[in-house]
Order: structure tokens, then C-alpha cells, then sequence
């Protein structure tokens, strides 16, 4: 059926793509036999004004990534077990993945900025035997290892890839101070990262891998409750990565994209690693993605042509103080997505940078893209159009049968090559968001996302899932952090909304019932906040009340609580 958004593709875009029907770490090897001079990541830190960083070739990360897997084969690591990675933006991450992924097993992503409550309920809900983390965070781990199925910890310093005077200097003046230092000695079934690499062997043993099967756990919120793992197959995320490279017509070997998405995110994930590996691009890698002197310096650096963000990063690149003092017009384009791209920072940045800015709306779930803007048809607060073999409609919010007309408001739902096969071992919730076809094969996916699709077959979203908190770009998930606040002894209930922040978009409130007798101050419980959960998700203003509102079957009513209480 032709569908109403296919006119208004980009002339070099098809309406349907043949995807290759390959294994993810297939897209290393090609890149590394077609282009294997070409560079593949760019690291380094500013040491005071100056950015100092170092390059890795496709042949060099490829040669990597060999030998971690060969070192992972030796460790008795195998097909569909699971590897949990715990590291900020750099060369370990990719390398750790693909190296994962060669050998059949599976990525389980894990957010560094996570306390050791948050990661031991994702080791266990994945029954991950292998984790790569870094030594910084290693503490964390070691303290609930036990609790764990973890059979054996590997662990990366992140200088280790620092050009040689950034990694002096970084021992000399940041390593302690900054907790880097990790003593390992003496603990069992624990490595160092570059020890297992150079005595490994230099390619490891050949497995046969479906594309069907699961290659990552992406743990979210899904539509609805808590942390679920997200099954993303080989298929959906190289699916995913070939479609936007043609969508964005980047430059095979040329364009240049700076990595300030976190990996352990779906969209870092894709667009940092895996659609710059599967055109032999050059990925900038950005630990911190708020240095923005960091970032500004690298783009003028190396004369980047990418940058995909979320509005929060674009905001901050507009308004930086001293943006004037660097050349920033090497930039093509910037993909915004995770929250609503106000036009008024869409324009400015365009003034800026004489580049194109699109916005795009993807979930987990897909992989992460399910939509974006043409680059020559931009449309203001539209998510865009689906990609090629991609099909989203709007239908009825009560039973998800009807599909609704032009213009009017339903449940956004998507289908597509991206979409997650489900669910980890949560079949009832997989059933609930994903309508199995005839075929048995995955067919659509819920969203949860509120919206209406114009004329011309451009999506808009007029309301999100109606609990999910938007902070700066992370998604919040009420349940998650309520679980925390929980812990306190002195607290009989809690609930948490997002309320309007100027800088990060929303922020998290906490209302909260004290049990009978007990009293308790709004900074003593952001301050236990600090130890249950990621600094994102602490709550940055707590109410006290009697009790809080309630349907008839005891559920909190989180709309009565932002109506009232959302100042």
C-alpha cells in the first residue's frame, strides 16, 4: 500500500530496504577488510585548553575485538550468556560489545552512573556470569557479587586508551583522586582488561550465529512498571543501523560523529557505535557528554559532521558562553531525540552551525528509530516519518483494533525490522506491548506514546507515557524510583511525578507518607536518595502528606498528584 509519507522522503531514500541478513560483529569485520587504515575511534581529555586524543584504525579494533573474544572463549564464555558492561563512552566499550557479540553471547548494558542496588537487580534479572566494568566502579560490584551469578568480573581503567601524556598525566594527578585506582588483588575470578587481551589468542574460535538471535539486554521501563530487559536481536540493530545511515546519506568512510550519547542507551548504542561501524565512519568518543568544552573543541578538532543529542545538549551547545571562539560550521546535520525539540533551539543551532537539524522518536524496544524528520523536509514538532520498512499507525487507546483518521489522537504503534523479539522472561508484559502476526514472528509494537499522524503522513505526539519522567535526556521511571525511597525506614508510602524544569525539561518530586509516629526532613530524603539510586533520579524536592490519592482498588493516582502538585 503506498503509504502518504513516502512523497516527502529525501530523493535518495527508498521506500523499502533489503537489509543485510548478518550477525552484528559482521559489521566490524566488513569495515575492517573494506577500509582498514581508516579511523574508527578518536579518545583522549583536555589537559587545560588543549584536547589531546589518540586514533584506533578498523584494523586495530577489529584485531581488538578478536582477541577479547578469544580471551572470552578461554574464560568459558558461551553462546547466549550473558555479558554485563558497565563502562562510560570508549574504546573498551566497542570493543567488549563486539567482541561479545562474536561469539554469540549477549550485551547487558549497564548505566555507570548505577549504585550497587541498580546493578545487581539487572545482573540478576539477566543472569549475567561475565561483567566488564570500570575500575572506578568496581567497588559497587564487588559489594554484591555475591548476591550474583557473576562467575568471573573483568576490569578496564579508563586511561588505557589515552594517547601517552594524557595517561601520565592522568595517573600522576587524577587516577586516585578520582578513584580510578582498583586493587584486585587477592579477589577471585578477576582480570584485568588488557592482561586478558594480550594473552589471548589472536582470533578466537569460529560460531555460528543466527541474525534471529538475542544479541543485547537493554533494560527500560517499557510501557509500563519497572526495569524490563529488552531483547534486541542481531537482525533489529543492524536493521536499524543500515536504515539510518541511508536516512541521514552519510558518507561512507568520510563523515566524522561525535559519541556524546551514552552506549548503554539504545540510541548511543546504534548511532555512536553500530551505524558508524557498518559505514566505516569515525566516531569521536565522549565520556562526559555536559563538558561541552570537550565537545565543542572536538568538533572543531576533527571537523565532525555528526551529532546527534538530546534537547538538553543542544540547549547547553547554544547558550555555552565562549560557543563564539570555536568553528563549529563542519557540522552537516544533528539528530535530536528522547524528549520534544523546542523549534526555537532547532533554529538557533541551524544559525549557528549552517547545518541541518531533524528530531527523531524511536523506543528501546525498536531498536531505538522508528521515525525522523526528512533532512530537506524538517517539520516543527513533528517526530518525522517512519523509516524505509517501517510501518507506524495511530489507533484507538482503548483496545489498540482501530485505526483512527487523519489527524485524530491514538496510541502510536510501530512495525518493523527493529522491533524487540520481547521482553526477558517477562511473557505476559511482551504479550501486552507486542502483537504477535500469524506468522509467530513479532508484528506490533504498543508504544504507549500518544499522538496523531497529519496529511502528509508526518507523526506528532501529543502526550507521552503518562508516568514516564524526561530529565535532561535519561528517562525516569516512577516505579524505579519509588523502589528506593521505599528502603527508607521512617517511609510507609512514596509516589514521584516529573515536574517542569527549566534546564533539564522535567525533574522528580517525591510525595511522601511517613509512617505513624515518625518525622523526617526533605534533605534527609534526597540524602538517602543518594545511596539508592543514580544521581539522575534523585528526587529533587520531596512533599510530605497525610496520605496519597487513590482509585478504588488502591492505585496511587499519579495525575491527581501532578495536578496538584506539579509547582
Amino acid at each position: 500500500m503506498e503509504k502518504p509519507w513516502y512523497k516527502y522522503y529525501d530523493e535518495w531514500v527508498p521506500k523499502t530496504l533489503e537489509f543485510p541478513d548478518i550477525p552484528l560483529d559482521r559489521l566490524l569485520f566488513n569495515a575492517a577488510e573494506k577500509h582498514p587504515g581508516h579511523t574508527a575511534t578518536i579518545f583522549g581529555a583536555m589537559i587545560g585548553s588543549r584536547l589531546v586524543d589518540a586514533k584506533m584504525s578498523y584494523r586495530q579494533l577489529n584485531h581488538a575485538a578478536d582477541r577479547f573474544a578469544a580471551a572470552l572463549q578461554r574464560q568459558g564464555v558461551q553462546p547466549g550468556d550473558r555479558v554485563a558492561i558497565q563502562l562510560p563512552n570508549s574504546p573498551q566499550f566497542i570493543i567488549a560489545a563486539y567482541a561479545t557479540w562474536r561469539i554469540g553471547a549477549i550485551v547487558v548494558c549497564v548505566n555507570p552512573l548505577y549504585v550497587a542496588r541498580e546493578v545487581e537487580h539487572l545482573l540478576k534479572d539477566s543472569g549475567a556470569e561475565t561483567m566488564v566494568v570500570l575500575s572506578s566502579l568496581y567497588g559497587n560490584v564487588k559489594s554484591i557479587r555475591a548476591n550474583t551469578n557473576l562467575k568471573r568480573v573483568i576490569v578496564t581503567n579508563i586511561k588505557e586508551y589515552f594517547p601517552g601524556i594524557v595517561k601520565l598525566l592522568f595517573t600522576l594527578t587524577k587516577e586516585k583522586k578520582d578513584g580510578h585506582r582498583a586493587d584486585i588483588s587477592g579477589d577471585a575470578d578477576t582480570f584485568w582488561f588488557q592482561s586478558l587481551l594480550y594473552k589471548a589468542p589472536i582470533v578466537p574460535l569460529p560460531v555460528e550465529i543466527d541474525p534471529g538471535a538475542v544479541s543485547t539486554l537493554i533494560y527500560t521501563g517499557g510501557t509500563t512498571g519497572g526495569p524490563k530487559g529488552v531483547q534486541l536481536t542481531h537482525r533489529n540493530l543492524v536493521s536499524n543501523a543500515t536504515a539510518l545511515n541511508i536516512w541521514g546519506d552519510n558518507k561512507e568512510a568520510q563523515d566524522i560523529l561525535i559519541a556524546v550519547m551514552p552506549f548503554f542507551h539504545s540510541y548511543g548504542l546504534t548511532v555512536g557505535i553500530n551505524t558508524c561501524i557498518a559505514r566505516a565512519l569515525t566516531t569521536v568518543l565522549i565520556p562526559n557528554p555536559r563538558d561541552m568544552v570537550h565537545v565543542l573543541t572536538a568538533i572543531q578538532k576533527h571537523k565532525a559532521t555528526f551529532y546527534p543529542g538530546v534537547p538538553t545538549m543542544f540547549i547547553g551547545f547554544n547558550n555555552f558562553p565562549d560557543r563564539e571562539k570555536f568553528d563549529l560550521t563542519s557540522l552537516r546535520f544533528a539528530s535530536s531525540a528522547a524528549a520534544p525539540l523546542p523549534p526555537e533551539v532547532q533554529q538557533k543551532f541551524e544559525a549557528i552551525t549552517g547545518g541541518k537539524m531533524v528530531e527523531a522518536y524511536g523506543l528501546t524496544e525498536t531498536g531505538p528509530a522508528a521515525t525522523l524528520d526528512p533532512l530537506d523536509g524538517p517539520r516543527p514538532n513533528s517526530i518525522g516519518l517512519p523509516l524505509p520498512s517501517t510501518d507506524v499507525k495511530i489507533v484507538d487507546i482503548e483496545t489498540g483494533n482501530q485505526e483512527m483518521a487523519v489527524g485524530e489522537t491514538g496510541e502510536i504503534i510501530i512495525k518493523g525490522p527493529q522491533v524487540m523479539k520481547g521482553y526477558w522472561n517477562l511473557p505476559e508484559e511482551t504479550a501486552q506491548a507486542l502483537r504477535v502476526g500469524p506468522d509467530g514472528q513479532p508484528d506490533w509494537f504498543y508504544s504507549g506514546d500518544i499522538g496523531h499522524m497529519d496529511e502528509d503522513g508526518y507523526f506528532h505526539i501529543s502526550d507521552r507515557k503518562k508516568d514516564m519522567i524526561i530529565a535532561g535526556g535519561y528517562n525516569i521511571y516512577p516505579a524505579d524510583v519509588e523502589a528506593g525511597l521505599f528502603e527508607h525506614p521512617k517511609i510507609q508510602e512514596a509516589a514521584v511525578i516529573g515536574v517542569p524544569d527549566e534546564r533539564r525539561g522535567e525533574t522528580v518530586k517525591a510525595f511522601v507518607v511517613l509512617k505513624e509516629g515518625e518525622s523526617a526532613t526533605e534533605e534527609e530524603i534526597i540524602e538517602f536518595s543518594r545511596q539508592q539510586m543514580a544521581a539522575y533520579k534523585i528526587p529533587r524536592s520531596v512533599e510530605f502528606r497525610d496520605e496519597l490519592p487513590k482509585s478504588v482498588i488502591g492505585k496511587v493516582l499519579r495525575r491527581e498528584l501532578r495536578d496538584s502538585g506539579s509547582k
